[in-house]
């Protein structure tokens, strides 16, 4: 509603003619009628005085409608909160997830770091001369065996002295068994 529609509608409602509230508002009753017909309108002094004498408020009187803007702040700011909360939640499920994985993670790569510990393979080559003849051993604790050029009676002799859970005492073995045929191993 215009400004001067308001003014001549309180102006009415409180029984007062454009000369009475003239002056209350310290302004001439032609001055009230210019504001009712929306020729000039009141200035802030005059607007305080005339809210007052009227009884409403100056934002009501001019259609400030600063309620409503404060609700629809109030309203986006409460929206932006439950959003904010929204991601925080979701933020806290996908750290506490990460933890969990983590957690997890751990545990099996203990597990396996024990596992892999009790069965790392470990294997030898020894490269041993019999005579002008010469044989390369390669054995593992994965029970792998391998004598190149060995006749297959030497594979079954080298074969039984290989302790495949103990590779250090089976290359000692194998070294004894090319000494003990003048031979050596390197």
């Amino acid at each position: 509603m215009p400004l001067g529609n308001k003014i001549l509608k309180l102006r009415k409602k409180k029984g007062l003619s454009q000369e009475q509230l003239g002056e209350k508002v310290n302004v001439t009753r032609q001055t009230i009628s210019n504001w009712e017909l929306e020729e000039t309108t009141p200035n802030p002094e005059q607007l305080k005085i005339l809210s007052n004498v009227l009884n409403i408020s100056i934002d009501e009187l001019l259609d400030n409608r600063v309620n409503n803007v404060l609700v629809e702040r109030t309203s986006n700011t409460e929206k932006l909160t439950g959003i904010i909360i929204k991601i925080l939640k979701f933020i806290k499920i996908v750290f506490i997830a990460c933890v969990i994985i983590d957690i997890i993670a751990l545990i099996v790569f203990s597990s396996a770091g024990k596992i892999t510990n009790i069965s790392v393979d470990s294997s030898a080559i020894a490269i041993c001369k019999i005579n002008d003849n010469q044989y390369e051993i390669e054995f593992g604790s994965d029970k792998y065996f391998k004598c190149e050029d060995c006749t297959e009676e030497m594979n079954n002799e080298i074969k039984n002295l290989i302790d495949f859970s103990n590779i250090d005492s089976s290359m000692k073995n194998v070294q004894q068994y090319f000494k003990s045929k003048n031979g050596s191993c390197e």
